[in-house]
């Protein structure tokens, strides 16, 4: 017995070895392992968290805006023009597509220097073309349609409106004046007390943008307060569509008869509309005088399902219906025998359109953003049933390329081909 107990001593010592070595390995081990485990979570916890999935688009004002970003990227999709939104959502544009191309393909191959052209239907309000081209300056185009540009004679249409609108002209009433019709020196418009002075109807004056006229127009009929109440209801110095990113349009107040000149005529510098702007008054006095809200987008889908858009939507009256009239009949001259003509003049000498009446204004003026000779055409078409307006910037350096009112006419040419 006491032999049997002898023998079992050394194999509990041995145990107790291998238990306390076993214990020496493990505790490091786990120790390791809590470490890691505690760097891990550390690591995890303090991760900065990834991408956000995309908020969903709404479709408010501000879809406007995304759908004018996203315009470069869209493609034909049976049609028209289609653009996917970061969060899938499908937007379907008012766009023609070939209006689109035809303009951008134009003002490509004439290298204009910097070019933009800004479509609408009038009753609505939708884009039907906004394109733009600069082979200066590429990165120009983008947001061509909303930066600010000196309006020149464009402003003769809110002259006349705001004439026509208080009751001083009408459309026959004769102007007298000194000096070419194409002068910019206000001094010497007055008539002489001696006579053999020039003279000329209104509506003579505006399709041949004589600037004496509509100078005198403003300083002596109309007035300061005249003039600049018919700022405000086209839309001038102040914020005219929230949510689309669109500069304001600044018209100046001036109270002597010089600067009443210069803004009448539209010599006034620091007179500035956007092309879209610029669009948007054209397009007003086509709609019996009523100013629209433009839209982009005339469908969007997401996931299968349409999404309700808001409808068109009237921004303002800046005219009165008989008013819109009058300057629709004042306007109808500019291409059949004013500034525009030639433009709407084939080389033996037909007038093209010659079945669709249009009421149309030119305007020209040097300018330094970007420097250059800032040329406009504003028209909209038939001139007693409209369904396009239309406004076109080009500013060309010493050498033109070509004029806005041609880049107007092959637009109008385009859109009718296509409707007809």
């Amino acid at each position: 017995m006491r032999d049997l107990k002898h023998l079992t001593k050394p194999k509990r010592k041995r145990g107790l070895v291998l238990a306390s070595l076993l214990t020496l390995f493990l505790i490091p081990s786990a120790l390791l392992l809590i470490r890691q485990g505690a760097s891990a979570y550390s690591t995890w916890r303090n991760k900065p968290p990834g991408p956000a999935a995309p908020a969903p688009l709404t479709v408010g004002p501000e879809l406007f805006d995304t759908a004018s970003n996203l315009l470069p990227s869209a493609h034909l999709d049976g049609a028209g023009l289609a653009a996917t939104a970061g969060d899938g959502t499908i937007l379907h544009y008012s766009i023609i597509p070939a209006l689109q191309q035809r303009i951008e393909r134009l003002l490509a191959s004439s290298q204009v220097p910097y070019g933009v052209v800004v479509a609408l239907e009038p009753a609505t309000g939708r884009v039907l073309a906004m394109a733009a081209h600069s082979s200066l300056m590429p990165g120009w185009s983008r947001d061509a349609a909303y930066q600010l540009y000196p309006m020149a004679s464009l402003f003769k249409m809110v002259t006349a409106a705001a004439a026509l609108e208080n009751g001083k002209i009408n459309l026959n009433t004769v102007v007298a004046f000194r000096g070419r019709p194409v002068s910019e020196a206000p001094a010497g418009w007055d008539p002489s007390p001696r006579g053999r002075n020039n003279q000329m109807d209104v509506s003579e004056a505006i399709c041949k943008s004589c600037n004496p006229v509509y100078g005198r127009i403003a300083s002596d009929l109309v007035g300061s307060a005249g003039l600049q109440a018919a700022c405000t209801r086209f839309g001038f110095n102040t914020p005219l569509l929230p949510g689309l990113p669109l500069r304001t349009s600044q018209a100046p107040t001036p109270t002597t008869t010089r600067g009443l000149r210069l803004l009448g005529s539209g010599l006034e510098h620091s007179l500035q509309v956007s092309p879209l702007h610029a669009a948007m008054i054209t397009a007003s006095i086509a709609n019996n005088g009523i100013m629209m809200t433009p839209r982009l987008v005339d469908r969007a889908d997401r996931e299968n399902r349409e999404l309700t858009l808001p409808p068109p939507r009237e921004l303002r009256q800046v005219v009165s219906p008989r008013v819109a009239e009058d300057l629709a009949r004042m306007l109808t001259g500019t291409v059949t025998r004013g500034t525009s003509r030639r433009a709407f003049r084939s080389p033996q000498g037909r007038h093209l359109l010659a079945s669709v009446s249009v009421a149309a204004k030119t305007g020209s003026i040097d300018g330094d953003n970007p420097k250059g000779h800032y040329n406009w055409f504003a028209a909209f078409a038939p001139a007693d049933r409209p369904q396009i307006a239309l406004v076109a910037l080009v500013i060309n350096g010493n050498r033109w390329r070509i004029k806005a009112s041609q880049v107007g006419e092959q637009a109008l040419e385009t859109f009718f081909k296509g409707n007809r």
